[in-house]
């Protein structure tokens, strides 16, 4: 195998779909522009959600990327060979254009060929959808690799939860996926060792969806008449697995992060399973920091929503830091390193330089004083401990109220020939994480984004509200930070250093209804970047030169770049009122409104 880095893989990538015919699209931010079921970007599709369901694209039915994303599903999960919080997401896209013929060809190339991976057709394996009462056994798919020189007997057949994508909600276009795998080289698990087994034998690689069917509400699967092509290479998986290393951490990625924290702490990497997996965690959580903080759309710490995914990642690497070392902590530095990593290819990240090692300082400060009031709760605790041994749950409070990891209180309670009940700590701690993963469940189920009607006319008085925001507030600097739009109401964060006053509320009130009863036609025309700044329009510039781009006019009430559901006119929209101003964050304000 090759020894590919970082930056040539990603170059490789987007120059083999270049060569392809493909439009090279920017990364979106990491908060989904159009989709309320999920708080961060997990997928390169996310972002494309409604071109997948219709919409034309500006660049055409061809595309490219790589995306960031960021999934803490698996948080605890961080620190062993493969789970990271944020990561990498090599895409392509076919709306309706090319299928299965030409993007399974494609694949084998990419793979194979000498002038890109050069793997050996030898070491891959390959598996398709079995079929089964609700859709066809997936020959075509598995007849195109042997073709293209997969064997036989190295083609698995696998049921729906192995490949099958969607839908994401209960209706919704889905299709049977085929999925490509390294072969170690291990000894079979079992006689029947595919794929699925997790015995190690096999790595994912690649993934490539065919969107070919619509679930109907009666559960039927009804073939789509524009078929989608929806596929994904994780950069870090995929250069562990080039680079012949045994952990992601041990990739070009990680490596300069793992020498700093060794510097700071006086830790050393690979000495033990416990320290590597501590210095693993905050080289982790502190690169998904300073792409949360770095991000165009300006995520801070707070105790809601993403601000406080955030704060918790933060927290956490600082948690283990100090069991590396004792004193402050020195996230800011690790930061440095993160973003000198992608100088050139997240271009927000060096902008945003100083504001990222700003809000590490100040969250590493307030969490300090946390732990000093954590400690001052184990003493008490201590003081008044009726026998030698702590319990599980007054371990439990320590580590959930205070943040302190259960090895912290292990050690002070050692200090002080005390005992702690772990059985019933690791009892209160899952039960604990049972609530947390139900109550993810139904908040971010994930999936494609809404685009009903109602969605569609909220999304649309998003629009007239931010134009209205700059103007009662008299602040060009009042932007969009976020939103989230359901079919009952719209989200809507932006930059604003104070509460709003309820004249203030009223006068927005006002002009997004005036706008309203204008009734105007909704304009969308596809433009590049440069002619949307040259017009005026409001949005995010972060696209890459000669991007194109949608920009939807409103008469002369609002010109904005979006990707959205709209409606066709202002007057569609209803009576406009904005239920709740509050603060987001510092320096940050939400509003929730509804349409009447």
């Amino acid at each position: 195998m090759k020894n590919i880095d970082s930056k040539i893989l990603r170059k490789m990538w987007l120059d083999f779909y270049k060569s392809k015919g493909h439009a090279i699209i920017a990364s979106a931010s990491l908060i989904p522009e159009n989709d309320p079921t999920v708080l961060f970007t997990t997928a390169g599709m996310h972002p494309l959600v409604p071109y997948l369901l219709g919409a034309e694209h500006p660049a055409g039915k061809r595309l490219a990327d790589v995306q960031k994303c960021v999934r803490t599903g698996d948080i605890d999960e961080v620190g062993d060979n493969s789970h990271l919080t944020f990561f990498e997401m090599l895409g392509n896209w076919s709306l309706g254009d090319y299928f299965k013929q030409e993007q399974i060809r494609w694949s084998y190339e990419f793979l194979t060929s000498e002038q890109y991976l050069g793997l050996n057709p030898d070491n891959l394996a390959v598996t398709v959808f079995a079929g089964d009462e609700d859709c066809p056994r997936d020959e075509e798919s598995a007849k195109l690799w042997e073709e293209c020189g997969i064997k036989k007997e190295r083609i698995f057949y696998l049921p729906k939860e192995n490949n099958w994508w969607g839908p994401a909600g209960m209706t919704g276009p889905c299709g049977p996926d085929t999925e490509m795998f390294i072969d170690t080289g291990k000894e079979p698990c079992c006689e029947n060792c595919s794929p699925a087994c997790d015995c190690g034998k096999y790595l994912e690689i690649w993934n490539d969806v065919f969107m070919q069917y619509n679930k109907t509400k009666e559960g039927k699967f009804e073939p789509m008449e524009r078929k989608n092509v929806d596929t994904g290479m994780g950069l870090e998986r995929t250069l562990c697995i080039l680079q012949g290393k045994k952990s992601v951490y041990d990739t070009d990625l990680f490596v300069p992060l793992i020498k700093k924290v060794e510097e700071l702490t006086g830790a050393q990497y690979g000495k033990d399973e416990k320290t590597d997996k501590a210095i693993r965690i905050i080289c982790d959580h502190v690169r998904t920091s300073v792409f949360m903080l770095g991000d165009e759309k300006g995520i801070t710490p707070s105790n809601v929503d993403q601000g406080y995914i955030l704060r918790r990642l933060i927290r956490r690497a600082i948690r283990f830091y100090k069991m590396l070392k004792e004193g402050s902590s020195n996230l800011a530095e690790i930061a440095e390193i993160v973003i000198s990593l992608y100088d050139g290819v997240y271009p927000e990240l060096t902008a945003n330089k100083n504001k990222i090692v700003e809000e590490l300082n100040i969250e590493q400060e307030r969490f300090e004083k946390t732990i000093t009031a954590g400690i001052k709760e184990f003493e008490k605790v201590a003081h008044y401990l009726v026998g030698d041994t702590l319990s599980g749950k007054a371990c439990f409070k320590l580590y959930d109220t205070y943040g302190f990891p259960i090895e912290m209180t292990v050690e002070l309670a050692n200090e002080r020939g005390l005992k702690v009940n772990l059985e019933d700590f690791e009892k209160a701690y899952k039960e604990h994480q049972q609530k947390s993963q139900a109550g993810a469940e139904q908040k971010f189920k994930g999936g494609l984004a809404d685009n009903t009607e109602k969605t569609a006319r909220l999304h649309t008085a998003t629009h007239l509200m931010h134009k209205a925001l700059k103007i009662v507030l008299k602040d060009e600097n009042a932007n969009q930070k976020g939103s989230n739009i359901t079919e009952e109401r719209l989200r809507f964060d932006f930059t604003f250093p104070r509460p709003m006053t309820a004249e203030e509320i009223a006068e927005v009130e006002r002009l997004v209804n005036e706008a309203i009863a204008a009734d105007v036609e909704i304009v969308c025309e596809e433009m590049t970047v440069d002619e949307a700044k040259a017009q005026g329009a409001i949005g995010l510039f972060t696209a890459k030169y000669g991007e194109k781009v949608k920009v939807y006019t409103m008469g002369c009430y609002s010109k904005e770049i979006c990707g959205g559901p709209h409606a066709a006119r202002t007057g569609e929209l209803g009576k406009f009122r904005i239920v709740k101003e509050q603060s987001s964050s510092a320096g940050v304000r939400r509003i929730k409104a509804v349409l009447e």
